[in-house]
């Protein structure tokens, strides 16, 4: 990876403590664009990742067939500078890993952001000095740092979840996470493989997979429904209109539920007859990608029956496409279509249909240990040279958990958060003083355009550092009345919904012993409407602090 080494640093010989006015934890998306705004308010900033190199998840995920899953090109990127869009050419409508990175390596080349980066370096503590009105951080270098503002874009699917299956840890070929994946390329040819997991990255790196291996066996939790992406090259005609009109395409994006700037249907699907609709479907699956979900019917995600038109016409398809019945049978899911992240895919089902490929449904053939030679179910032993867990990700909180923060009175996060994931406006927590989240639990976060969330929510952060400096104040928190009202209002508008009702890492439900609760707030443009309300309020629901050093002389005054 080029610049790789331009920045590792040594801890200062005389333990001296570095003095920043922001840190920023996390090198992805989020924590560039904080990094490039704040800095050009002449802000102080110093960004830390654990990676070697820019990119948050798109450093990690390497693994194959991995790509964008939103709408794709040229959306999901950076919206903030029309320079930008105009430089870059995405090859393809949803950009495969290398591609991405390849973008963000650019953007923090571009402007010239790797100065104030330092890679290869985890943060091990974080504490607010509630005097000094400064955050106090070590790394794992064992530096010493202090900011009076602390910003974490630590990113909603870093923290890999390694499933606790007896035996895991002998198994005597090589084994890889798909959130984890190596840097070196890895050869599935001739081997037999075996995949547990059919989540995104599963569904994703299965067709890979099944293309070079010797043989592949699919360990199933959960069948899923995916819907083919359809991934294309960039229609030049579609770029150049976007860069000549980008500022009403932007614009058309931030008041969109989902952050990209097409038509969402306003109808119900019980205005069209059957027949109908099942030509509506079948046109936006073969358009592909989340058209089917959102340029449909309006109420498929909110009406139960309405939803179960779509969910039989994909269940129909799976049944069409896999042509031996009991594997269709196992592949048929039954939760409600959406409510779970909703997987695009390239030739999914289709893999079924391969020679070298067999499906274990663990519901009716649980796992009961993993041996040195692959995998014992329940019915059958599966020799295996590879695994690969494809098992997903403590989502939302769970890097913020690792990390674990202590605030006022040296409470700890995970204590905080122990019952509830309490936060306000998706980005603040009462009793940690100055310290924002980008893409938080009670953000919109996974469920919009992430990049475009991104900007607004490092844009609202660095309005209100500004409202601080120029009011003469030190600290601003939420109050815990605010965090309870805020957590009503992200469950009343997803109780209008059909998500909570179902078990996904939305709610936490992949994760044992992990609380039970909707993280996402699903209003959309709303959420960005209710951020400028509350700035404009003189930021309602905060509780502030005036600048100790500043009251000291006004006393001693």
């Amino acid at each position: 990876m080029a610049h790789m080494d331009q920045h590792s640093h040594k801890p200062k010989e005389n333990g001296a403590v570095e003095h920043y006015d922001v840190v920023v934890i996390g090198a992805g998306f989020g924590g560039l664009y904080a990094l490039h705004h704040l800095r050009g308010m002449g802000l102080s900033v110093r960004v830390y990742d654990g990676a070697a190199g820019v990119g948050g998840t798109w450093w990690w995920n390497r693994y194959p067939g991995a790509r964008v899953d939103f709408p794709g090109s040229p959306f999901y990127c950076y919206t903030f500078s029309e320079e930008l869009v105009r430089e870059w050419d995405w090859p393809e409508t949803q950009p495969d890993q290398p591609s991405v990175l390849a973008y963000l390596e650019y953007v923090a080349d571009r402007f010239d952001l790797r100065r104030d980066i330092q890679f290869e370096t985890w943060m091990r503590d974080a504490c607010y000095d509630e005097e000094a009105q400064r955050w106090r951080l070590e790394t794992s270098a064992g530096e010493r740092i202090s900011a009076q503002f602390l910003i974490c874009a630590v990113g909603t699917l870093s923290a890999t979840h390694k499933p606790d299956i007896p035996g895991l840890d002998t198994f005597a070929g090589e084994c890889y996470h798909t959130g984890r994946w190596p840097h070196e390329p890895v050869s599935f040819a001739g081997k037999r493989v075996g995949v547990i997991g059919t989540g995104s990255s599963g569904v994703q790196s299965i067709p890979e997979i099944a293309r070079e291996a010797a043989y592949l066996t699919v360990f199933q939790r959960t069948p899923q429904y995916s819907i083919p992406v359809r991934n294309r090259p960039m229609d030049p005609e579609v770029v150049r209109q976007a860069r000549e009109n980008w500022a009403a395409i932007r614009a058309k994006m931030t008041a969109s539920p989902l952050g990209a700037p097409f038509e969402v249907s306003e109808r119900s699907a019980f205005e069209d007859t059957p027949e109908q609709r099942q030509a509506l479907y079948e046109e936006l699956w073969q358009k592909g990608g989340f058209h089917i979900l959102f340029g449909s019917y309006a109420d498929i995600l909110t009406n139960k029956e309405a939803n179960r038109t779509l969910a039989d016409f994909v269940r129909g398809k799976i049944g069409e496409i896999v042509r031996d019945p009991a594997t269709a049978e196992k592949l048929m899911p039954d939760y409600y279509l959406g409510t779970k992240r909703q997987l695009l895919d390239d030739g999914y089902y289709e893999t079924f249909n391969r020679d070298n490929v067999a499906l274990v449904d663990l519901r009716q053939d649980p796992i009961q240990e993993i041996l040195p030679e692959g995998v014992r179910t329940a019915n059958s032993e599966h020799l295996l040279d590879m695994l690969v867990l494809a098992t997903g990700f403590d989502a939302i909180t769970g890097a913020l958990l690792r990390l674990n923060p202590r605030g006022r009175g040296g409470a700890s996060l995970e204590e905080k958060w122990r019952t509830r994931f309490d936060s306000y406006l998706g980005m603040t927590v009462a009793d940690f003083p100055n310290l924002f989240m980008i893409h938080g639990p009670g953000s919109p976060s996974v469920l919009f355009n992430m990049p475009l969330g991104a900007e607004l929510e490092s844009a609202w952060i660095g309005d209100c550092v500004r409202y601080l400096r120029t009011h003469g104040l030190g600290a601003i928190e939420p109050t815990p009345d605010a965090e309870q009202r805020w957590d009503r209002e992200v469950a009343g508008i997803a109780n209008e919904t059909l998500y909570p009702l179902t078990d996904s890492w939305y709610t936490g439900a992949n994760i044992p012993g992990k609380h039970r609760q909707f993280c996402v707030y699903l209003g959309g443009p709303d959420y960005f409407r209710r951020l400028a309300e509350v700035a404009a309020q003189g930021y309602e629901g905060f509780v502030f602090e005036p600048e100790y050093g500043q009251l000291t002389e006004e006393l001693a005054s």
